[in-house]
């Protein structure tokens, strides 16, 4: 099994004959592809163009258009991998060789990497914080004080009522937190505020 930076995964044959095939790509048509796909990673709505471009590609290079969106489809697998574990320019460089990829282009993937990586590490940051928007939140301290059974109890909460936005519509989400998870909740809130003001 490889020893992959990007993946823990098992990765199929056909992963590695695809960037073997990447290989049989002269300089400027390896260029040209590595283009468009960073192209697409950096603007991800716009699929219908980088299929345009890949069947364009395919068409002036004498390539079928099918085999070629399968090849694209192994080749992301790397960014993508590498984006969700923080990888550099070397450990990128370094999976490409592993996968089979030749020295001079595993060596430009990864300098398009280095200077991608801000651009794409924010968009996953956007991406990944408007899936659940927060719009609204109340929230309300309560005290039990005592209940039939127990007469004494002073057990401290916090009701929460979070409205997050789903797509188009908005969503009431309940919480009720003891103290202690309130305290814990606040933190992580806090080390959230902190790491989106490290982005912005």
């Amino acid at each position: 099994m490889l020893e992959l930076h990007f993946t823990k995964d098992f990765l199929s044959d056909s992963v590695c004959s695809d960037f073997n095939n990447l290989n049989q790509l002269n300089e400027q048509q390896f260029v040209r592809l590595i283009e468009i796909l960073f192209q697409f990673l950096v603007e991800p709505k716009e699929t219908e163009r980088f299929m345009q471009q890949l069947s364009e590609f395919a068409g002036e290079h004498g390539m079928s258009a099918g085999p070629l969106r399968n090849l694209m489809k192994s080749v992301l697998l790397v960014p993508q991998g590498a984006l969700k574990k923080h990888l550099t320019a070397d450990q990128v460089k370094q999976d490409l060789l592993t996968l089979g990829l030749n020295e001079d282009k595993a060596a430009h993937f990864s300098e398009q990497w280095g200077v991608h990586y801000a651009v794409l590490s924010r968009l996953a940051i956007r991406q990944t914080l408007m899936v659940n928007q927060l719009v609204d939140m109340e929230w309300k301290f309560g005290v039990t004080v005592g209940t039939s059974e127990i007469q004494k109890v002073s057990n401290i909460f916090l009701q929460l009522k979070l409205v997050i936005r789903k797509g188009n519509s908005t969503e009431n989400v309940y919480m009720e937190l003891t103290l202690p998870q309130f305290y814990n909740f606040l933190h992580e809130m806090e080390r959230a505020k902190a790491s989106m003001e490290c982005f912005s």
